[in-house]
Parts: structure tokens; C-alpha cells; sequence
């Protein structure tokens, strides 16, 4: 089980500690909602851990068939509702090269991630995850 620790700094801002690593996240209010918006807002990480995951997930699935991934690269947009205020949308780019022996096989393995990371089966069925994968030569 994972611990993490929070701690409110006023202004709508939050320091967010990793207990296990220690690692520091700070959040902040979207200027849009009040915030000054100099950090992530809790949405945006909502959004990134999406996209993070399946990226993390791919890496576990080319490392559990013995291939690798030479480069990834991805670009997260989060488009929000209200009444009530929510993410309604999540888009995701994710440009992945593979080594020029990769096959089809193993490229059809990584597009299956995108619908099996654990982020993306936690999320509400209602909210949009249009992710798109680029294999790039």
C-alpha cells in the first residue's frame, strides 16, 4: 500500500510528499479556479497520471517479452466541464519508436495497454480517453 503525506500551504496550494522516496509534488488551483496556476492542479495530475501510466505500462509489457523501446514521447491535453466542475476529456499523443527488427505483434501489444493501465480502468466511464499512438521510423 502506498502513503502519501499532504500538507496545506494556503493560497490554494499543497506541498505532497512520496513518504517511500521522499519525493516532493506541489499543487496549485488552475487560474482558471481561483489559483494562481504556478503548479500542477490535482486535474492536471489526474490528466499525466493517464499518460504516464500506459507509458510505464508499455515499458513493464516490452520488458516482460523481451523487446525494447528505443524512445517515448507523449503530450497530454485535459479538457474540462462544469456544473459540475470535472475533467470531461482527456486526449494523449504517445509517439513511440521501436528497434527496426519490432514487429506488428509487438506493436499491437503496446496499442492494447492503452485500454488496460490501471489509471485508465480507474477512471469514470463517463470521462473521454482519446489516446492516440504514433509509431515514429
Amino acid at each position: 500500500m502506498a502513503k502519501f503525506t499532504t500538507s496545506y500551504l494556503g493560497q490554494l496550494r499543497c506541498a505532497n510528499t512520496h513518504t517511500q522516496s521522499g519525493t516532493l509534488i506541489h499543487t496549485d488551483a488552475p487560474s482558471d479556479n481561483m489559483g494562481k496556476g504556478e503548479a500542477f492542479s490535482p486535474t492536471d495530475l489526474c490528466a499525466l497520471s493517464l499518460t504516464t501510466c500506459i507509458v510505464t505500462t508499455m515499458g513493464i509489457y516490452a520488458q516482460s517479452r523481451e523487446f525494447s523501446i528505443t524512445w517515448i514521447e507523449a503530450d497530454t491535453w485535459k479538457h474540462m466541464a462544469s456544473d459540475p466542475r470535472r475533467i470531461a476529456k482527456i486526449e494523449a499523443e504517445i509517439r513511440i519508436t521501436l528497434p527496426p527488427e519490432s514487429t506488428e505483434r509487438q506493436r499491437e501489444g503496446l496499442r492494447r495497454v492503452v485500454h488496460t493501465c490501471p489509471v485508465s480502468k480507474s477512471l469514470h466511464p463517463d470521462l473521454i480517453q482519446d489516446v492516440r499512438i504514433v509509431f515514429v521510423e
